[in-house]
């Protein structure tokens, strides 16, 4: 490559010239010197390569770079932590009436001292730990005496809980106080559906029993002759707290999923009826006009706590796994409940043929199990030996089966053709209220009508729908609560997930779902603190439904996880023998540069001292 020299610029005489040639060559040395100024062309070029690899560099980081949207993590942790460090309490309403029909009793009712004795034994019957779903101390308790021509208010009576004072004067209390479902409706019109929920006491001052009745809305009545103000008070308190607030739960603690509830809060009730041995007899149904005037109602009712849908299929050839026995005393063939956990025919019973059935819904079966004829009639013997009235029985978190015997079967054991029969609508009346009180047990109610207390036996109304609405209120705030602890769970997991990984994609998807769920979430707390269960365990399904598709959303187990030393072993092999040439050769060049720069600073100062 050709070098740039400066030449002197003084011009001498020959003379002079020869003489500067000669004293020159004397004091010039090849190896330590030289006469002209290094060029930079070298130079420069060899930079602009290297600087052209820097500029590149950027281009290359972001080809590898993953995209994250920006997450909450601070609204996350402070939902995590509001959620963990206390219980989620509802505000409840309580109000006890005390309606004195009897003017010559001796007891002198007094409305403060009957809230005083109420509000005493309510904190003897709450659970003393925190439970979440439950008022705990968040609750207020008024009463109203009413004797008829008067009423006395105590505590926090407002406007909208007021008692009609002598709404209950002009009734036939002989003939309106035996009719429950009556009785029951009339006061749904004297209280009014605000929310509050409501004791009236009625002292008839006749008889020495005292009957206790638990509506199919929001109140209870209490009947019968009161001579002990600390016995009504307890019986009182015991109905606000073990029925009204915690459901009749023996257990009032929420331990894993206590209802089924999918985790997208939808569930598939999934109606198949089997029949065993098509050569016998077939049996259809129509299950239209089913859904339509049995299922409807109930659907509607759960509407606040699931996102709930049904379906239905008949299957044939679909025995059971064990066999029965012969009962010449029943005259039936009986299967023992201690068989039960081999009475479902996995292999057989193709059930599972929801499009639900690999998504995150919850299906339950509900099964009607028609026998063959050779162990036609089939019963199930309970464990004290007696015959099970129902002939069903459930199976937790997967759903409930009921044996339906065909009439007259053992007289058509020999017939040479199979009866084709269609389930009459008094069986299916039938067999739905054995499915009604088994989806109550799956969702952790009771399906008897009574409830033996400490202070005696009340009788629980029941409703058209299959749940009272007590019972719906205590289904939305324990599904409330527990969906959002799940929500925080979920999103908490979410947040330490993503800041462990600093490669992980995080799509704009999953950022809006994300969002969308701390909204959610601040919405039912929000509808929590007012007292509106059933908006609340709404907007409490769609946070845990919204926390659980960011959590689970395809992208989060991408392939693209992987580390920067990960990177630079994968890019490394193309980049990294390039980028040795390039630094290499700008260092030699450098060192190149320098050296030659020395020299001919070396030979300016040899020839300086003779000018």
């Amino acid at each position: 490559m050709a070098e740039i020299s400066e030449t002197m610029g003084t011009e001498l005489s020959p003379s002079e010239e020869d003489r500067k040639e000669n004293s020159e060559t004397l004091i010039f040395d090849h190896k330590t010197m030289r006469k002209t100024k290094p060029g930079l062309k070298r130079l420069a070029l060899t930079l602009s390569v290297f600087f052209s690899f820097l500029l590149g560099l950027p281009w290359l980081l972001k080809s590898i770079e993953i995209y994250r949207s920006p997450l909450p993590f601070r609204d996350i942790d402070s939902l995590s932590n509001a959620i963990d460090s206390k219980p989620f309490l509802y505000p409840c309403k309580f109000h006890v009436v005390f309606v004195n029909l009897d003017h010559s009793t001796p007891v002198k009712s007094n409305a403060e001292k009957l809230g005083f004795l109420v509000t005493n034994h309510m904190l003897r019957f709450a659970d003393r730990n925190s439970v979440c779903g439950t008022c705990e101390n968040n609750y207020t308790v008024s009463v109203s005496l009413d004797s008829g021509n008067d009423c006395v208010e105590y505590g926090d009576v407002d406007q909208e809980r007021a008692w009609r004072c002598g709404a209950l004067s002009k009734l036939n209390h002989d003939e309106t106080l035996k009719n429950e479902d009556n009785f029951d409706d009339y006061l749904e019109s004297v209280v009014g559906r605000n929310r509050v929920y409501t004791v009236v006491v009625v002292n008839t001052g006749e008889g020495d029993r005292i009957r206790s009745v638990v509506g199919k809305y929001r109140h209870a009545w209490i009947v019968g002759r009161v001579s002990e103000m600390n016995v009504l008070a307890e019986k009182v308190a015991e109905i606000f707290i073990k029925i009204f607030v915690n459901g009749l739960k023996e257990e009032e603690s929420i331990q894993g999923e206590f209802m089924p509830a999918g985790a997208d809060g939808k569930i598939v009730l999934s109606f198949n009826l089997l029949n065993a041995d098509p050569s016998d007899w077939i049996y259809d149904w129509d299950f239209q006009e089913v859904d339509e005037k049995l299922l409807a109602p109930t659907l509607e009712a759960l509407g606040p706590i699931a996102n709930i849908s049904v379906e239905s299929q008949v299957l044939y050839h679909t025995p059971k796994s064990s066999y029965s026995y012969w009962d010449a005393e029943q005259e039936s063939h009986v299967f023992s409940t201690k068989d039960l956990p081999f009475f479902v025919n996995s292999n057989e019973w193709h059930v599972d043929t929801s499009i639900a059935a690999g998504g995150r819904s919850k299906i339950l079966q509900f099964v009607v199990y028609i026998p063959s004829a050779n162990e036609c009639p089939l019963r199930l013997q309970l464990p004290n030996g007696e015959i099970s009235v129902t002939n069903g029985f459930i199976s937790p978190t997967w759903g409930g089966v009921v044996i339906l015997n065909p009439p007259n079967c053992l007289e058509n054991t020999n017939s040479m053709h199979p009866l084709r029969r269609k389930v009459s609508p008094q069986e299916v009346n039938q067999i739905f209220e054995v499915f009604m009180g088994q989806l109550r047990q799956l969702f952790g109610l009771k399906s008897s009508g009574f409830h033996k207390g400490t202070s005696g036996t009340s009788l629980l109304l029941a409703s058209e729908r299959g749940f009272t609405e007590w019972e719906l209120d205590v289904l939305a705030r324990k599904h409330a609560c527990y969906n959002l602890r799940q929500c925080g769970a979920t999103l908490g997991s979410l947040s330490r997930l993503v800041q462990s990984l600093p490669r992980m994609i995080i799509k704009d998807e999953i950022g809006k779902q994300v969002k969308f769920s701390l909204e959610a979430a601040k919405l039912a707390q929000s509808n929590a603190s007012q007292g509106i269960y059933d908006a609340s365990a709404v907007s409490s399904r769609h946070a845990r439904s919204l926390a659980e598709d960011a959590f689970f959303h395809p992208s989060v187990m991408s392939v693209s996880y992987y580390s920067f030393e990960h990177n630079f072993a994968v890019y490394s092999p193309f980049f990294l023998p390039l980028s040795l040439h390039v630094i290499l050769a700008v260092v030699r060049e450098m060192k190149r540069y320098k050296q030659e720069t020395r020299k001919y600073t070396a030979w300016k100062a040899a020839r300086k001292p003779e000018f």
